[in-house]
């Protein structure tokens, strides 16, 4: 066997077997390195903060769901193939990164970890492989971070637009709110609908809408609501859950207490989208984030092997990101830093650039995606921060020839700030949009976009995914039995009907007729228990998923509006980034077989 220099490599044995071919064993690993990585590109940061930046701590403990099952299921991977799904261990995780390259990979994937594939996708076609930074390859701990915007918010709304004091007392439940929920700024309502726009989980700020109250607000009208922009508001960010809350608990607090805040609905939204900006123009939240990255940010180790697997398989990588640069500088150092206990981040580590070809900074997407935004193309100076001007990325000459410019310090990496897509087509050398595959968080600034207008190639990350799938798991004959009792309800109603059919059309003996009465009386009873004892054990499955919203992906027995965006713009999904490290880079994606209702039962395996 070769081991390629400069590369960790890891022996992996098994040393039992099991009569069981599901049983899943655990190998016995060994990991070593054939020399030291050597990282390049050193040099100075002006930025006082990138001084203050924590030591990488090696991820010893599984910070994943409790939930999440040990148990063998047969699922569907993106190849179309039925797989067992493998049981993940978190710990190994932390110091020897799983990826397909090793010499262990290849393996079957943990259905929580798999990429799904809504449209077929062949990497052999893909020259360019881009991520977005921000809850992308940097997932923030939402029980610090989106507390630390929440209470940012909470101050700005206090000491900047005059909210009552009694705000400050309030506290955030990071797990309350969901993606894919929809805000009602002018009736104050927190919606959930299905794929067809019906609205079927509502809230008047903390209290559940009645079924009389929902149909008669959104199901009563001659036209039906867009449920877009300007009167509602898409909650399609984790970053948004934050202030969905805070909406709901000022709506709770106008209804409740009379006079104190003078604002309708409408405006109080506004009010907290202002207070949110608030934050980020003044830094606040970055600057916090830029103290120490470890408590905002989580660690994933295998970021790093996956983009070198990336670039070794002579794929172009880059970066698009809305933060700028001093900020992504200090969070990119986090997650692709040195990962040893006592080594500290120094300020003048540029070393990840070495896993991008192109970094672009400020990009203000969703606008970087349209190429007819005129947007200018600056180049950054890694350790000043300087912008210089470019044309197109062609570096220009000063006028003042006497003026010192920097150097970039790594030719192999460009970091710019600004600019549009055509920018990065040409520096990249894009000959058709095709070629690009594109992983962000967000629906509608990183997926949509991206797939609608240019026609990249994409795949959204989804957190969440991986306890929702481990739930699949484990309510699997929960569901079983909700579909039993579902046709048992269709059933005892064709009988209803058919009776009440009899008796009122049917020349029926006046004894049949006292007959049938009875066995629609009592068939009227049987359906009136099974309708109860469906809806019972569908709403204890629903708040096994969440304990308001559900499952995230389903409302009811549809598709949610979530996914439905999910399986319109996103070519393939996954829980993680770094999922993409368990599969070759040359790996064809192939969707699974689309059924409509009428081939269900006959087709479906």
């Amino acid at each position: 066997m070769r081991i390629p220099k400069g590369h960790p490599f890891s022996i992996c044995v098994s040393l039992f077997s099991s009569p069981n071919p599901n049983h899943i064993l655990e190998p016995f690993s060994f990991s070593f390195s054939s020399s030291s990585r050597i990282l390049f590109n050193s040099g100075i940061l002006s930025s006082a903060l990138l001084g203050q930046l924590p030591s990488r701590r090696k991820a010893n403990n599984c910070k994943g769901n409790n939930l999440h099952s040990s148990n063998t299921m047969d699922v569907m991977g993106a190849d179309g193939k039925t797989l067992p799904p493998e049981r993940t261990d978190c710990s190994d995780r932390g110091q020897n990164p799983y990826i397909w390259s090793s010499p262990e990979g290849g393996q079957k994937i943990d259905i929580g970890k798999q990429i799904f594939c809504n449209r077929s996708l062949n990497m052999k076609n893909i020259v360019a492989v881009g991520f977005d930074m921000d809850y992308t390859l940097a997932q923030y701990k939402p029980e610090t971070f989106e507390s630390l915007a929440y209470e940012g918010t909470v101050r700005k709304l206090v000491y900047d637009l005059q909210y009552p004091s009694e705000l400050l007392e309030w506290t955030f439940d990071w797990k309350y709110m969901v993606r894919g929920l929809v805000l009602d700024k002018k009736r104050g309502n927190i919606l959930k609908m299905d794929r067809h726009k019906y609205v079927k989980v509502a809230y008047h700020g903390f209290r559940e809408m009645s079924k009389e109250d929902k149909v008669a607000t959104y199901g009563s009208t001659l036209t039906r609501d867009s449920f877009d922009e300007p009167d509602y508001a898409l909650i399609d960010t984790l970053f948004s859950l934050a202030e969905a809350y805070l909406f709901a608990q000022l709506i709770d607090f106008k209804d409740n207490n009379p006079g104190k805040v003078s604002a309708d609905y409408s405006r109080i939204y506004k009010d907290v989208r202002a207070a949110v900006d608030l934050c980020h123009r003044d830094g606040t939240l970055k600057q916090m984030v830029a103290k120490d990255p470890g408590r905002y940010i989580n660690e994933d180790t295998s970021i790093v092997p996956m983009l070198e697997m990336i670039k070794e398989s002579g794929r172009a990588t880059f970066l698009v990101t809305n933060s700028l640069w001093d900020y992504t500088n200090i969070v990119m150092n986090f997650l692709c830093g040195p990962n040893t206990m006592n080594s500290c981040c120094s300020a003048t580590n540029f070393d990840w650039l070495q896993y991008f070809d192109v970094v672009i900074t400020g990009s203000a997407k969703p606008g970087f995606f349209h190429d007819e935004n005129r947007a200018n193309l600056f180049e950054v100076d890694p350790e000043s921060g300087m912008l210089l001007n470019t044309d197109n990325g062609t570096p220009m000459p000063p006028v003042d020839t006497s003026l010192r410019l920097p150097l970039n310090i790594d030719k192999s990496c460009r970091v710019f700030q600004g600019g549009n897509v055509g920018h990065l087509h040409k520096l990249l050398s894009i000959e058709s949009s095709s070629q690009v595959l594109y992983v962000g968080d967000h629906i509608y600034g990183d997926i949509l976009r991206s797939k609608k207008v240019l026609g990249w190639r994409t795949m959204l990350v989804v957190p969440e995914l991986e306890r929702e799938v481990a739930l699949l798991w484990e309510l699997r004959d929960t569901r079983k039995q909700l579909q039993l009792l579902r046709n048992e309800r269709d059933h005892i109603e064709d009988k209803i009907h058919h009776l009440k059919w009899s008796i009122r059309f049917d020349d029926v003996h006046a004894d049949n007729d006292e007959e049938l009465t009875a066995e629609l009386d009592k068939l009227k009873s049987r359906s009136e228990k099974v309708r109860f004892n469906h809806q019972q054990a569908q709403r204890e499955c629903h708040r096994m998923f969440h304990k308001v919203w559900g499952q995230l992906l389903k409302t009811g027995y549809q598709n949610s509006r979530f996914a439905h965006q999910v399986e319109r713009f996103a070519c393939l999904y996954t829980s993680q980034v770094t999922n993409l490290s368990l599969y070759s880079p040359d790996k064809y994606y192939r969707t699974g077989e689309d059924f409509m209702p009428h081939e269900i039962d006959i087709l479906a395996l």
